[in-house]
């Protein structure tokens, strides 16, 4: 028995969405039974109990686990497939006139931009970015809720961006990673810089507010781990539990005044004519399954990631380095 069951929205959740067959379900879940133990459990008649069964049973929940003969008596014992289930949903946009790409992952500008140019070409593709943070979009890739995930995560044991990762999420199926560009990471604050802000330390002075990105982006966990090295409790930082989802986010916080500093992109903080501080340069990737390389949508990124108009676009958001961008690295089992 898998330790833990999937349920498909699309086949499975009509099926327990009626209260007392979900129940039956749990039950099932715990321990096998009989439908005359499911109905004393439950007050009523095994005859309800077992129109519920068979539904579980015909969606794949529910399995018949042994049958019992006692003196001329036969009775069936039922299990749930699996002792705990999961539930995945993503909806996606219906452009109506071809298949989109799920793009799932850190937040990134220049993603952003390779979507846009690849939805306005003329092979019928969209792209949907969505930003979720790295390991997230990891894990959405390893459970199928995405064709692609983005991410810039470091390995402080190793010094390298996003592999140990993927080795560790992915031990059993090949993966390729492609390198969406180089790009810098640092400090994002008011035009002038009226706070004299230098870099992380900074934070820790008590009057310095901070627009923190979202827990499991790649730049929170850089963040955490820098402040833990230099000694700063998350509740010395103000502002440390104002969360954002993206760099976008982070920037125009720090410009409404909202916030003193965050920690994001250059190309975020120029398209808000904010100030920028750099601290350190990273290695965005797209991670692609193996198998998904001959798809129409995934070929056709590619094709605009190598593409002239592409760079030229990266060089206008500022930040970004194309000196590896489209280099592929494979993963194989």
């Amino acid at each position: 028995m898998d330790s833990v069951g999937r349920i498909d929205p699309r086949q499975h959740l009509s099926v327990i969405a009626e209260p007392n067959r979900l129940g039956v379900l749990r039950r099932l879940m715990a321990a096998p039974a009989t439908l005359s133990q499911l109905a004393r459990s439950f007050g009523t008649y095994p005859a309800w109990v077992r129109h519920h069964v068979l539904r579980l049973q015909e969606a794949g929940l529910v399995e018949l686990a042994e049958v019992r003969t006692t003196r001329n008596y036969t009775e069936k014992y039922y299990r749930a497939t699996a002792p705990a289930f999961s539930v995945h949903a993503l909806v996606t946009p219906d452009f109506g006139k071809g298949r989109a790409v799920v793009a799932l992952g850190s937040h990134d500008l220049a993603l952003e931009a390779l979507a846009t140019l690849v939805s306005a070409g003329k092979g019928g593709i969209d792209v949907v970015p969505a930003a979720i943070g790295s390991l997230d979009g990891l894990v959405a890739l390893r459970q199928g809720l995405a064709d692609l995930a983005g991410c810039h995560l470091l390995d402080p044991e190793t010094g390298t961006f996003n592999l140990p990762y993927v080795r560790h999420l992915f031990p059993e199926r090949s993966v390729v990673l492609v390198t969406l560009a180089e790009r810098e990471q640092g400090m994002i604050v008011p035009p002038g810089n009226p706070l004299g802000v230098r870099g992380v330390e900074d934070l820790g002075r008590g009057d310095v507010r901070l627009a923190n990105r979202n827990g499991g982006s790649g730049t929170r966990l850089w963040l955490d781990r820098r402040l833990r090295e230099i000694g700063i409790p998350h509740d010395a930082v103000p502002g440390y539990a104002d969360e954002h989802a993206t760099h976008t986010e982070v920037a125009e916080a720090v410009l409404a005044g909202k916030a003193d500093a965050g920690i994001g992109i250059r190309a975020a903080a120029s398209a808000r004519e904010l100030d920028f501080l750099p601290l350190f340069e990273e290695r965005y990737d797209l991670v692609v399954p193996a198998d998904h390389l001959d798809d129409p949508g995934i070929a056709s990124l590619l094709e605009a990631l190598t593409s002239g108009g592409f760079r030229k676009t990266l060089r206008h958001l500022g930040g970004y380095a194309t000196r590896h961008t489209g280099d592929q690295e494979r993963l194989a089992v």
